[in-house]
């Protein structure tokens, strides 16, 4: 079947580049959100454990339920929960769920300062505060998220500039309503990258710590490596004859005669049929055919055939980005730690 290997020694390094620039393993917190970017929730909450980071950031309840025993705070970015925690963190992302929490919540108000997508507006700061106090929850920080840290324009800046200003009121809000020191934080992967001196409480780290970030060549960062290599097992090889065709619709013609095997990896297991316009895998071998639901033809005789170790260049194929490759890895192949 196939199957994934995960480098530990890569995840390791990438951690260790991030922890130079957040100033310390503490600082780290984790996304291992949807199912850890494909790589296996549990696998890298063990390894991030073992390793020495303390936070993590989920999409859902269930995710942080999982991994409550690896971490000392989990931060839950995506859902309400049934019942407060003391562990786990919750996001409010609209003024009018704030009612919705129950008495007693930890949570965290995300601000949007210019993405436009979940967060209260700027100008519902004093309002969200009211009535987080109303609602008797646990007020611990305020965050908010870039939409183009990985873009080479100003706008980056421009949300720093709206997030200062954030941090400016909430302070004197926090004040006002007894909330006490709040945390802040706002750094993904991409702008942890571009600041020179960090100063948050925390970065929320993920394609980075995965080794997959693809920046601009004026931003990219040196070091980073990739932590999942895919593989697939041979199902079986035959021998083409110039001029056979393979697969559905027959859609690729041998131009002389080869050996093609099939592998035990498909659309069924989130290998993207847009890969099929002239993928090959890490090692150069080209895949011939349309991809199926439960496999794919190489032109290769292997036993065990490496499909990709880096999904930023395999999500060139599909012409999308390595988040989308990694995230639709189906989460019962078998993940392995080296």
């Amino acid at each position: 079947m196939a199957y994934i290997i995960l480098n530990k020694n890569n995840f390791f390094n990438n951690l260790d580049i991030i922890a130079k620039s957040t100033k310390g393993r503490d600082k780290i917190a984790l996304v291992l959100k949807d199912n850890a970017y494909g790589h296996g929730l549990l696998e890298m909450a063990h390894m991030a454990k073992e390793y020495g980071v303390k936070r993590a950031v989920v999409r859902t309840c269930q995710e942080a339920d999982k991994i409550e025993d690896f971490f000392d705070y989990i931060l839950v970015l995506g859902e309400i929960p049934a019942s407060k925690s003391d562990k786990i963190r919750y996001t409010i992302n609209d003024v009018d769920s704030i009612s919705r929490f129950p008495k007693g919540t930890k949570v965290e108000l995300k601000v949007d300062t210019g993405m436009h997508r979940n967060g209260i507006l700027m100008s519902e700061l004093d309002e969200a505060f009211s009535k987080i106090k109303e609602a008797k929850l646990s007020l611990e920080a305020v965050f908010t998220h870039h939409r183009s840290a990985d873009e080479l324009t100003s706008e980056w800046f421009w949300q720093n500039n709206n997030f200062k200003t954030v941090k400016e009121r909430a302070i004197e809000l926090s004040k006002k309503f007894g909330f006490g020191t709040l945390r802040f934080h706002s750094s993904n992967s991409a702008s942890l990258f571009r600041n020179n001196n960090f100063d948050e409480d925390m970065a929320r780290v993920g394609i980075a710590a995965y080794g997959c970030m693809d920046l601009p060549q004026a931003l990219n960062t040196e070091g980073l490596k990739p932590v999942l290599s895919l593989w697939a097992s041979k199902v079986s090889s035959r021998e083409l004859k110039a001029g056979q065709r393979v697969g559905y619709g027959g859609d690729y013609e041998a131009l002389k005669d080869c050996v093609v095997s099939n592998y035990d990896f498909g659309y069924g297991d989130g290998f993207l049929r847009a890969c099929a316009n002239g993928y090959k895998t890490s090692n150069a071998i080209e895949l011939v055919g349309r991809v199926s639901m439960d496999n794919s033809t190489f032109m290769s005789s292997e036993d065990e055939l490496l499909i990709f170790n880096d999904a930023t260049e395999a999500a060139k194929y599909a012409k999308t980005i390595s988040y989308e490759i990694l995230t639709a890895l189906k989460a019962d192949i078998k993940r392995e730690i080296i």
